[in-house]
C-alpha cells in the first residue's frame, strides 16, 4: 500500500501498455487525473493526434500550475519517460510547495505488447519497442530526478500530510516508548442542549479528560467565536471564569488559556486573576499569554487596539510584571508601556511560580520573548515547522545564555480520531485512526514537543475524549 498526502503531485512513469491509466482510474477520481491523451483530443483531432502533442503538453503545464497553486491533488498520466519533463514537474511542485511522487510501472514487455494490441489504435510496434528498450535506463535514472519518493505501482491510500509516515513512528512508539503529555483545548461551546445544559456538559467533559489521562485543559481567551472555528454569534464563555468552573469540577488538570490576550485586561488585575485560580484549584494554574490579534473584538467591546509594536511592548511588560505580582511584597513596576505603583497580590499563588506560556511562534519577536522570559511556548504547524521553530528558539536562548531545556515545548492542532469525519470537517483538522495519531505524536515527540494540545473537532460530549484516551495511553 502506498500512502500519499493530500495535496501532492503524482507522476506516472512507464511504457505504453504498462497499466498507468488503469491504475490511475482505480485509485483516483477522474477529476484528479490529467491525461496527455485527453489533452491531445482537446487541442487536436483526437487522443492519437501526435501533431497536437506540443500544444497538449503546453496545456498540461498550465493545468498543473493552476491546480498546484490551489493545492489540489493531481495525477499526471503521460509516459513520463522524458527526464527533462519529469524534472520540470518536480520543479513546479517545489515552486508551489507541494510534495511530488513518481509511480513506476515495470510491466513485462510481453504484457505491454498484449495490452497495446487490444487498443482501438495501438501504438506502432516500432515505437513501443523503442520505449521498452529505453525503460531500464529510465528506471535507473528516476531516483536522481528529485522526487520525494519513487514507488512501484500498488494500491493507494490518501492521508493527511502529517500522517504519511505515521505507521513507522507508531511501531517505534510501541517498541521504544517516549513520554508525551496531552492537553485538551476546548474552543467551541455550541453543543447539544444549548446554554441550559452547557455547564453540566462541560463539567462532564472536563472529568472525562482527567480520567482519560489529559494533563492540561485549556480554553481560548475570546469574547465571541473566531472565524477559524465557527460563527460570530456561536456560544463563547469568558475564559478565566470558565477555568474557575472547571477547577471546581476536577482535581488534577492543569488549567490555562491558550492564550490570554495582553490587551484585554489590566495586567495587574490579570496577575490577581491567575493567582486566585491557582489558590482555589490547589496550585494548578498556568498563565498563557500572547500579544492579541483579534481587532474585531476590540472594536466590538470598545477597547483600544494598539499598534503591533505597542502590543509587543505590553506583552514584555506583562512577562516582567506577573512574576512580581506573584512574589512577596508590593514592588513598583515601570515598563515600556505601563506603570504599576504596587505589584501586590495576596493570597500569593500556591505554586512558587505560576508557569508562563507564550502563544505564537514569530521568529523575531515572540520566540525571543520566550527565550528571555517564558516557562513554555506554544507552537503551531507540522513536524518540519516545529523543528525549524525550535532551532530559532535555541538561537535566541544562546543569545541570552539560557538553557533551552528549561522551556517546555507545546504544540496545538485540530484532531479527529476515526476514518469517517463529518462532511463539514475543516481542512486544518488532522483526520486519522488511533494508530496513525500515535505515530504522528511520536514524531512530534522526537522533534522536541513535550505537551501536545488537542482540539477535538467533534467535541460536544465525553465520547471523543474517551476515544482519544487510547492515544494518550500509548505514551504512558
Amino acid at each position: 500500500m502506498i500512502r500519499l498526502p493530500n495535496p501532492c503531485l503524482v507522476v506516472l512513469v512507464g511504457p505504453s501498455g504498462s497499466g498507468k491509466s488503469h491504475w490511475a482510474g482505480a485509485n483516483f477520481p477522474p477529476g484528479q487525473v490529467v491525461s496527455a491523451d485527453r489533452l491531445r483530443a482537446l487541442v487536436g483531432e483526437g487522443e492519437h493526434d501526435q501533431r497536437a502533442g506540443t500544444d497538449a503538453f503546453a496545456v498540461l503545464d498550465l493545468v498543473l500550475d493552476r491546480r498546484l497553486k490551489r493545492k489540489l491533488l493531481t495525477v499526471v498520466d503521460t509516459l513520463g519517460m522524458d527526464q527533462a519533463r519529469r524534472r520540470g514537474y518536480v520543479a513546479l511542485a517545489r515552486r508551489r510547495h507541494v510534495p511530488v511522487y513518481a509511480i513506476t510501472f515495470d510491466a513485462p514487455a510481453a504484457e505491454c505488447r498484449a495490452r497495446n494490441a487490444t487498443r482501438d489504435r495501438p501504438v506502432p510496434a516500432k515505437v513501443l519497442t523503442a520505449q521498452l528498450k529505453q525503460w531500464p535506463s529510465v528506471l535507473d535514472a528516476i531516483g536522481e530526478d528529485g522526487f520525494d519518493a519513487v514507488y512501484p505501482a500498488a494500491p493507494v491510500t490518501i492521508v493527511n500530510p502529517e500522517l504519511v509516515t505515521a505507521p513507522d513512528f507508531s511501531r517505534r512508539q510501541q517498541e521504544e516508548p517516549l513520554p508525551l503529555d496531552f492537553g485538551l483545548h476546548v474552543t467551541n461551546f455550541t453543543w447539544p442542549g444549548g446554554p441550559s445544559e452547557l455547564g453540566a456538559r462541560l463539567a462532564a467533559i472536563a472529568r472525562a479528560a482527567e480520567e482519560a489521562g489529559f494533563a492540561y485543559l485549556s480554553v481560548m481567551d475570546h469574547f465571541f467565536q473566531i472565524p477559524q472555528i465557527g460563527r460570530r454569534w456561536d456560544e463563547m464563555l469568558d475564559s478565566w471564569t470558565t477555568l474557575g468552573f472547571i477547577a471546581g469540577n476536577t482535581t488534577k488538570l492543569k488549567l490555562l488559556t491558550l492564550v490570554t490576550g495582553v490587551t484585554y485586561r489590566n495586567l495587574a488585575h490579570l496577575g490577581k486573576i491567575a493567582a486566585t485560580l491557582d489558590v482555589l484549584s490547589g496550585g494548578r494554574a498556568v498563565c498563557g499569554i500572547g500579544a492579541a490579534w483579534n481587532e474585531d473584538e476590540h472594536h466590538a467591546y470598545g477597547w483600544r487596539f494598539p499598534p503591533v509594536k505597542e502590543r509587543y511592548g505590553l506583552l514584555e511588560d506583562a512577562l516582567q510584571l506577573l512574576p512580581l505580582m506573584w512574589g512577596p511584597g508590593s514592588p513598583s513596576f515601570e515598563g515600556k508601556v505601563i506603570t504599576v505603583p504596587e505589584a501586590m497580590c495576596y493570597p500569593r499563588p500556591l505554586q512558587e511560580r505560576i508557569p508562563i506560556m507564550i502563544g505564537g511562534s514569530g521568529e523575531q519577536k515572540t520566540l525571543r520573548l520566550v527565550a528571555k522570559y517564558a516557562d513554555a511556548c506554544n507552537l503551531f504547524g507540522n513536524v518540519e515547522t516545529v523543528r525549524h521553530k525550535l532551532g530559532v528558539l535555541r538561537e535566541h536562548c544562546a543569545a541570552v545564555d539560557r538553557n533551552p531545556a528549561d522551556i517546555r515545548v507545546t504544540q496545538l492542532s485540530g484532531v479527529f480520531v476515526g476514518n469517517e469525519p463529518p462532511p463539514t470537517m475543516p481542512s486544518m483538522v488532522v483526520v486519522g485512526s488511533v494508530d496513525e495519531h500515535i505515530g504522528r505524536y511520536r514524531e512530534l515527540a522526537e522533534a522536541g514537543v513535550q505537551t501536545a494540545f488537542v482540539r477535538l473537532a467533534d467535541l460536544g460530549g465525553t465520547e471523543p475524549v474517551e476515544r482519544f484516551g487510547e492515544v494518550i495511553r500509548a505514551f504512558g
